[in-house]
């Protein structure tokens, strides 16, 4: 129980810092439903049964550039061997914010790759019908380019298919997908290959 008083805690305080709730949901690594679950049951009202999700913890990795390297060689080995079935190079790495971008930009150094950027719109409080998240100007193009899709947790697997319906939109050709950790437990999501240090599976 003192993991569930720590979580809600640690939601309630990112709320006060003024992050929205899928803001929320990826610093926890957990589901949006579960930090409504969170919010909720701190201010003590009668709360629905909990969500069935898991909370990540993975800042024993992200407190350490040198594991943060030693796991983006993982990854790295991870990508090509599911590119070397298709015979298909990496043109960019593509980090989605906020979680995946260390990974990412160690990733893209190893391959040789660009390095892009992608905004998702969960960071937003309310999602207007039709909004889309960006791939940052900043960092590099995806047009045209085979690309590899780096985040640290999946979840529900929103996101990633919002990254990877954007790159289409764009042009580009999202070939891999690559995380930590995969609570979602799919081999593909939109045909693009899933590949996961630690997949979780619930057994009911």
């Amino acid at each position: 129980m003192k993991n569930i008083e720590d979580l809600i805690q640690k939601a309630v305080e990112l709320q006060s810092n003024g992050l929205v709730t899928g803001q929320i949901a990826d610093e926890l690594n957990v589901s949006r439903e579960t930090v409504t679950w969170l919010l909720t049951r701190s201010k003590k009202e009668v709360a629905a049964p909990a969500p069935k999700d898991i909370s990540v913890n993975w800042s024993s990795i992200g407190k350490s550039a040198t594991r943060l390297h030693y796991i983006s060689l993982a990854l790295c080995d991870m990508v090509l061997e599911t590119l070397e079935k298709t015979n298909t190079e990496v043109d960019v790495v593509v980090g989605v914010a906020a979680s995946g971008i260390p990974l990412a930009s160690m990733m893209a150094n190893e391959l040789g790759a660009d390095f892009a950027l992608y905004h998702s719109r969960k960071g937003q409080d309310v999602v207007q019908p039709g909004h889309k998240g960006t791939i940052s100007r900043n960092f590099g193009s995806v047009a045209g380019k085979n690309c590899v899709i780096v985040d640290d947790v999946i979840t529900t697997g929103s996101t990633t298919m919002e990254v990877i319906e954007q790159l289409r939109e764009m042009g580009a050709k999202p070939r891999a997908v690559v995380v930590l950790v995969d609570k979602k437990g799919a081999d593909m999501i939109a045909n693009v290959p899933i590949q996961s240090l630690v997949r979780i599976v619930r057994l009911d």
